[in-house]
């Protein structure tokens, strides 16, 4: 007998459903355009009703309801309150995965957060956390939403045998790993996996599988979650043609503690940041370099050698290397109270880049 998250005694093998709201959650009074819609407006526990789910393959389902919001306003606290809620769930010897229901405009940062945070425990204790949402809100004709949620109780659900636990993400009838989840389009049903290595969740491919098992088994460790109040300030800045030295300036009067520079092409930026880039590392504030556009890798000293205070983002995102920079600050800042010695270059490089085989299995 255990007791979840929401103080029930479970005494049956249990699946818990958390809820953050999305589009999945959005309900539209529009039917002629199901796109004018407002997101977080059904609650996870009538999702689940909805779809006439109360066990799957001899586990109860709970619920419980986390958030519910649009993601586009996804916060610091929303995100330190799922990770205890997923890692205390992980502890719980009857719960046999958990699935969260999310929205996709920011479903990218919080495949990387539960990554980075749990992704090596779950994988340990053989345990699946499957991030799935939406296209279309709940009330459209063609709601994407209900086989997705039934796609994603299926696979956090299934023998683990041959699939490890891990983080993952599951659309359109594919899976992903969690932390290759990203919003590549702006309608299309299968968007968070455009630049995604995934599978048919019905006949998984082998070579996925074998990447899959790859990236778990070379997680060695997670990173603490930071408190609600305590997450390190880091700001995105995008490079583009005309780009003004002011901007940057701007950010270095902030207080800001790391920045990401979403470059052009391979990663490089408009040479008139290059004064306030080097002001800013003078000062200590950690710079990621990564690509604006979204997909492929950024490598060390390419297209220029870099200065020291920064590092290459590798295949994240300039909102995954966010909140992996973010991350890595607070684990450093919890090193030193420990009296520890590590940089915050270090815990980047070693949890936050496992760079995956330049095919993608569609």
């Amino acid at each position: 007998m255990s007791v979840d998250v929401v103080g029930r005694l479970i005494k049956i093998p249990y699946i818990l459903v958390l809820g953050m709201g999305g589009t999945i959650s959005g309900i539209s009074e529009n039917s002629d355009n199901p796109l004018q819609y407002q997101a977080g407006k059904v609650s996870v526990k009538n999702l689940l009703k909805n779809a006439g789910v109360d066990s799957v393959c001899g586990c109860k389902v709970f619920s419980k309801q986390v958030a519910n919001v649009d993601s586009q306003n996804l916060t610091a606290e929303h995100l330190t309150e799922l990770g205890k809620l997923v890692i205390q769930g992980l502890e719980d010897p009857l719960l046999k995965g958990l699935v969260i229901t999310h929205g996709t405009d920011t479903i990218e940062e919080v495949g990387i957060f539960l990554h980075l945070i749990c992704g090596n425990k779950a994988n340990k204790v053989g345990k699946r956390i499957v991030l799935t949402g939406a296209m279309l809100p709940s009330n459209a004709l063609l709601s994407d939403g209900p086989k997705n949620l039934a796609d994603a109780l299926k696979w956090v659900s299934s023998e683990f045998d041959d699939y490890p636990g891990g983080v993952y993400g599951v659309f359109a009838g594919k899976v992903c790993l969690g932390m290759d989840l990203s919003k590549r389009h702006a309608t299309d049903l299968d968007a968070p996996l455009q630049a995604a290595h995934c599978s048919p969740i019905d006949n998984l491919t082998p070579a996925w599988l074998s990447l899959v098992r790859f990236v778990l088994l070379t997680l060695e460790t997670d990173l603490p979650i930071p408190e609600s109040d305590a997450w390190p300030w880091v700001e995105i800045l995008t490079s583009y043609a005309g780009a003004r030295p002011e901007s940057l300036q701007l950010l270095l009067k902030s207080g800001m503690q790391g920045l990401v520079i979403a470059g052009t092409g391979l990663g490089g930026f408009h040479s008139a940041w290059l004064p306030g880039v080097l002001m800013a590392t003078k000062k200590g504030i950690a710079i990621v370099r990564c690509s604006r556009t979204g997909a492929g890798l950024v490598s060390r000293d390419i297209p220029e050698k870099e200065m020291d205070g920064m590092v290459a983002s590798g295949n994240l995102s300039a909102p995954k290397a966010r909140i992996g920079l973010q991350l890595a600050l607070n684990a450093v800042h919890q090193a030193k109270v420990e009296m520890v010695p590590t940089t915050w270059q270090a815990i980047f490089a070693n949890t936050s880049f496992r760079n995956h085989s330049p095919i993608i299995v569609r």
